[in-house]
Formats: C-alpha cells, sequence, structure tokens
C-alpha cells in the first residue's frame, strides 16, 4: 500500500499522518461510484470505523446527514478529499481545544 511504502522511506511523525490520512480516504472512496469522492454510505463507513469516538452516534442517519451537508461544500451529494479534509482538521483543533482547556484546569 501507498502508507506501507511511505512510511518505509524514514518519514517524519507528521508527513506520516499525512500518508495515513490519504490512504484512509482513499481505501473508502474507492468502494463505489467516483473512485475519488466519498458517497453518504462510503463517508457512513468511515465515520463509524475511522472517526467513532469523535463523532458520537455516526451510524446514526442524521448523523451522518449532518456531517455530508457540512462537508459537501459544493453540493455535489459526494465528499472529495479537500472536503474530507476540513473535518480532520476541525476535528483535530476542536481536541487541541479540549486538551488545552484540560491542562489548564489541572494546573489549578
Amino acid at each position: 500500500s501507498l502508507v506501507l511504502f511511505l512510511l518505509s522511506a524514514n518519514m517524519s511523525k507528521l508527513e506520516s499522518a499525512m500518508a495515513l490520512m490519504i490512504e484512509t480516504f482513499h481505501s473508502y472512496s474507492g468502494r463505489e461510484g467516483n473512485k475519488f469522492t466519498l458517497s453518504k454510505g462510503e463517508l457512513k463507513d468511515l465515520l463509524t470505523n475511522e472517526l467513532g469516538s469523535y463523532l458520537g452516534d455516526p451510524k446514526d442517519k442524521a448523523t451522518v446527514d449532518r456531517v455530508m451537508n457540512d462537508l459537501d461544500s459544493n453540493k455535489d451529494g459526494e465528499v472529495d478529499f479537500t472536503e474530507f479534509i476540513i473535518l480532520v482538521g476541525a476535528l483535530t483543533v476542536a481536541c487541541n481545544d479540549f486538551f488545552r482547556e484540560y491542562k489548564q484546569k489541572q494546573k489549578h
């Protein structure tokens, strides 16, 4: 796989994380329809398997519909890689904010 090849090339942690995001997206995007975008079903599978602990209950249809609507900026009914990265970035910012607040509370 692409990730295994890239990880074997002495990549930094951040470079490895980027390669893993690319690999993860494409492992779901090729299952149905356009191999470069996520359909609603592919998005649901990705959310459930990869981000379930961050998104509550991604198996819930309303959750998937809300995430799809929020991410699908061009309203084509699919999520492309750029739209997916916006989700990952937003979740990463939220996690960072949570941990920063947690550390500040530990100091007091």
